[in-house]
């Protein structure tokens, strides 16, 4: 096998393909990168038996072949080789690597016992690639990272005629998201649900964010429930995550009455100021009144903080008290100069019920888009 290949298109090719395999594997050749040189360029491709990513480039291909050489190594080398083209060569179960006056030999790993790359045919439809990426970085913020209960480290995807729906939670918060879907020839298809791990729907939306389109497709192989994401010539598979979602969107009031807005960019400054006495897990008071927002960390003996910003308050006067990480995490999410607080009720009247966090285009008009995050507010500081 002989090929040689523009440095910089090589360097992110291998970079892609090994982004979402783990950092250790029981299995080591599950570490390695595939690389099959073809007559018409190279195609480039990762598996750990949970996801998958692909991606195809041009090289001068001067003998076809394949070979799995470690994945992060080769980003390593290829990631700092000089500014020349990089040529590369087989002979047995050595790898020559050059480029410029550089020159590295790997040993090859046993091709022959590599799983085959998992292959997705079928399109379900597609999504703005730019959209779907903000809607991923708004909703997965909210996946659990407890790996105690896998159904919610991932987030669930709802796909309609025509809209697609990000559903994230922690069991303390819950994020949505919707955004427009091209069903493509799928006119008529049945809704399709689909829980995908947040990691890797993260890297997607990373990867593929200034993509045009993105298309999905999700698909049942020998029992194995995949969903597929293409761009560009490359490409990520994913193992669904089996289990029951917790029904959370039912949670989420029709409509609410009592609500602050605020400049989102003083809240969460204030935010963070307040917060610095605290104590680790600790809450901030947050006390809303027709004079505005005054927020209270009460952390020790030791230090204490308060600070005041200017809200306008629609109905009557509410305290809640916080964890100050997610509600900035919320609060990063709105993506807008305004933000609105909403409080929802209780059977409890003493017991105040979960703070909605909406975006809110100025002081008077509500957002536009439909990003909401429910946040469960903590017992109240006595």
């Amino acid at each position: 096998m002989r090929f040689q290949a523009n440095r910089d298109v090589f360097s992110e090719a291998v970079s892609f393909a090994v982004k979402l395999l783990p950092q250790r594997t029981t299995l080591p050749i599950l570490s390695g990168v595939l690389i099959e040189a073809t007559e018409t360029g190279l195609i480039l491709s990762s598996f750990d038996y949970e996801v998958s990513a692909q991606t195809e480039i041009a090289a001068d291909v001067e003998e076809t072949g394949r070979v799995l050489v470690s994945g992060r190594l080769l980003a390593e080398i290829a990631s700092r080789m000089p500014n020349a083209p990089v040529r590369f060569s087989t002979n047995e179960s050595r790898i020559s690597v050059s480029c410029g006056s550089a020159n590295f030999t790997l040993l090859s790993m046993p091709v022959e016992e590599y799983p085959s790359i998992p292959q997705v045919s079928a399109q379900s439809g597609l999504v703005p690639a730019e959209e779907f990426a903000a809607a991923v970085s708004q909703v997965a913020v909210a996946a659990s990272r407890d790996d105690v209960t896998p159904v919610i480290t991932g987030v669930q995807l709802q796909i309609t005629e025509n809209s697609i729906s990000l559903v994230a939670t922690d069991r303390y918060r819950v994020a949505v998201r919707e955004i427009d879907w091209d069903p493509g020839a799928n006119q008529a298809q049945e809704p399709i649900t689909a829980l995908v791990p947040a990691r890797t729907l993260q890297e997607v939306g990373k990867t593929f964010g200034h993509s045009g389109t993105i298309s999905v497709a999700i698909t049942n192989t020998d029992d194995r429930e995949l969903i597929a994401f293409t761009a560009d010539k490359k490409t990520v598979t994913s193992l669904l995550i089996k289990g029951n979602y917790p029904p959370v969107r039912r949670l989420f009031p029709d409509n609410v009455d009592n609500y602050a807005v605020m400049n989102t960019a003083e809240l969460i400054e204030a935010t963070r100021r307040v917060q610095l006495v605290l104590e680790r897990e600790a809450a901030l008071r947050f006390s809303f009144t027709a004079d505005g927002l005054t927020l209270e960390a009460i952390g020790s003996e030791q230090a204490q903080a308060s600070e005041t910003i200017d809200a306008i308050l629609s109905g009557g006067d509410t305290v809640v008290s916080l964890k100050p990480q997610f509600l900035l995490d919320g609060l990063g999410a709105v993506h807008s100069e305004f933000v609105r607080i909403s409080f929802t009720k209780t059977e409890n009247p003493n017991k105040p019920g979960p703070v909605l966090i909406t975006s809110q285009t100025s002081r008077e008009q509500a957002g536009a888009d439909s990003y909401r995050y429910l946040l469960q507010p903590n017992l109240l500081l006595r």
